[in-house]
This record gives structure tokens, C-alpha cells and sequence, in this order.
């Protein structure tokens, strides 16, 4: 156990001969070129500009890679020392292949001038750690190189994505989080929030049992947001309509049906009938808003419309469940 506890540590940066820390290099710009290549792949169907400039960004990498690679050649020879920066200590990461799949554009572009900003500032404090001249010119340059991966970043983007290009792109991705996330977060809202009132304040009226009510409003909340998740997900698995990931549509249509539910349901936490109902009463009027405003932000519905829709059919649930309730 401490035999492999050891040889699993990662080694200092200090430790490292010359032709590690170039070998090293060669590999980072290897795994950045694959990076922007797998981003080129992804955004090919909804942003192909874009992925031409994550192609020219990792073509720039594999002139870098071979530079390097000829100067490892010229100092040390033909064999290249297996390092790798999950080897170093300190040394700047990469997210796995499947923590970067399924990013919105917006994420990716973020993504990579994270990419590139930590390369060069561990390459800058890098030569402020060596003292051998050699190795510093080494470092030096690979910082400097680094640097203008920023500027060729820029200009690529400039070349394949102007601002009318970007703007189009920016609208697609906005799009598409309307329809893999707000639309089925607000139909499992408006479900989880209206859909529950009737059997929560039915129960809470006939029986004047807070926590019989809490239970039924928890069962009736979960209940509802498996179903709407399982459906949400099921129906439509988002290839033809362009709707994203089922996953990730059943678990925000899901969660919102639940938490719509439990919003007026957590209050018959209270031990006392009426001062839980009153609160309940207020969470409802909230939730109904928040709904409203939802839609009016993101679905572009008239707020006036949105709100006498909303409140209108919530407070028509609502009074059915108290009649029930008092029948």
C-alpha cells in the first residue's frame, strides 16, 4: 500500500532535468491540439465557423509540437522521456474528455482562453523558478509562444467568426438553452406549482392536519416530478427536434415539478394550521409571479398576459381544492 501510494505522487517542477521540461511541453501542446480538435468536432453541426477556428487554433499547436520537437531532437536526440503534465506537480490541467462534452459554445470559447492563459502564466513563473540560463531561454520562449497563442486566437476568430457570424451562433446557443432548459424547467414549475395545489389544500382543509398535509404534499411534489421527469425524457430524445440531451431536459423539468410542489408544501412543516396556511397562501402568490416573470424573460410572453394566465388558472385550482376540501 505505501509502494503505491508513493508511486502514484506527482514530482516537483524543480525536479525536472531540461529535456523533461521540454518533453513535457511536447506532450502539453500534443493534449491541446487534441482539445480544440474534439471542440471542432462538437461544434461542427450548430457552429461550423466557430470549429474552423478551433481546426486553425490546434494546427497552430501541431507547428508549436513540432518545433519543439526539433529542438529536442538537436539538444537530446531522437527519444522523447514519457512525462506528462498529470505527472508534475502544479502543473496546469485538463478537463477529461467527458467533463468537456455536451459545453455550450459559450463555455468552450471561455475554456479555451483558460487554456491558454494558464499555459503561458505557469511557463512565466516557471523561468522565475530556474536558475540554469539555458533552461531559462527554454522556458522563456515557451512563455512568449504561449502569449501568442491569445493573439492568434483573436485573429483566427476575427477571420472566421465576425460579428454578424458570432451574433448568429450566440442566438443558436441561446436557443438551445431555451429548449434543453427553461422550457422544460418552467412546464415542470408551472406543473409542480399548480397541478399540487388542489390535493395539498384539499387535504389541509379536511383533515386541519399539518403534517398529514406535508406528507401528502411531498408525495404528490416527488410523484409528480419522477413523472414529469420520465416523460420529459422519454418522448422526445431531442435528435430530430433539436432539443438537447433527455437527460438533462427530465432532470430540469423533473426538479422544478418537485420544488414547485414543495414550495407550498414545506410550510405545513408548521405545527400550527392557520399560520402555515398563511404562509402557504404567500408561497403560492410567489410562485405563481415567478412563473409569470419566467415566461415574460425568456419566453417573451406579455408579462400582463403571463401573470392573468398564470394566477387566474392557479387561483381557480386553488379554490377548487379548498372546496373540495371543506365538502
Amino acid at each position: 500500500m505505501p509502494i503505491r501510494l508513493f508511486s502514484g505522487a506527482r514530482r516537483p517542477f524543480s525536479s525536472l532535468s531540461e529535456q523533461e521540461i521540454l518533453a513535457l511541453a511536447i506532450s502539453s501542446e500534443e493534449d491541446d491540439a487534441r482539445i480544440y480538435l474534439a471542440y471542432a468536432d462538437q461544434l461542427r453541426t450548430q457552429y461550423p465557423q466557430s470549429a474552423k477556428v478551433f481546426e486553425d487554433m490546434a494546427e497552430v499547436e501541431h507547428t508549436h509540437r513540432n518545433m519543439l520537437i526539433d529542438m529536442h531532437r538537436q539538444r537530446f536526440g531522437e527519444r522523447i522521456p514519457l512525462i506528462r503534465r498529470e505527472h508534475v506537480r502544479g502543473f496546469y490541467e485538463r478537463k477529461p474528455d467527458w467533463l468537456r462534452q455536451n459545453q455550450s459554445l459559450e463555455q468552450i470559447r471561455d475554456e479555451a482562453e483558460r487554456m491558454e492563459e494558464t499555459a503561458a502564466r505557469f511557463y512565466r513563473e516557471a523561468v522565475a523558478m530556474t536558475s540554469d540560463a539555458a533552461t531559462r531561454k527554454l522556458l522563456g520562449d515557451l512563455a512568449v509562444a504561449e502569449e501568442g497563442h491569445e493573439d492568434v486566437a483573436r485573429m483566427l476568430g476575427d477571420r472566421h467568426t465576425p460579428e454578424d457570424v458570432k451574433a448568429e451562433e450566440d442566438e443558436t446557443a441561446r436557443r438551445q438553452f431555451l429548449l434543453t432548459y427553461v422550457q422544460p424547467g418552467l412546464a415542470g414549475l408551472m406543473d409542480g406549482s399548480v397541478s399540487t395545489l388542489a390535493p395539498i389544500f384539499a387535504a389541509a382543509f379536511a383533515t386541519q392536519d399539518t403534517w398529514q398535509t406535508f406528507l401528502i404534499g411531498l408525495s404528490a411534489s416527488v410523484g409528480a416530478g419522477i413523472s414529469m421527469g420520465f416523460t420529459e425524457a422519454a418522448h422526445d430524445d431531442g435528435k430530430l427536434s433539436g432539443r438537447g440531451s433527455p437527460i438533462r431536459r427530465g432532470l430540469a423539468s423533473g426538479i422544478m415539478t418537485a420544488l414547485g410542489g414543495l414550495g407550498h408544501a414545506l410550510p405545513y412543516l408548521i405545527p400550527h394550521f392557520w399560520t402555515a396556511t398563511a404562509i402557504a397562501a404567500v408561497v403560492v402568490f410567489v410562485e405563481l409571479w415567478v412563473i409569470a416573470f419566467i415566461q415574460n424573460r425568456y419566453m417573451e410572453t406579455p408579462f400582463l398576459r403571463a401573470a392573468f394566465q398564470v394566477v387566474l388558472g392557479g387561483s381557480l385550482v386553488l379554490a377548487a381544492g379548498i372546496l373540495i376540501g371543506n365538502g
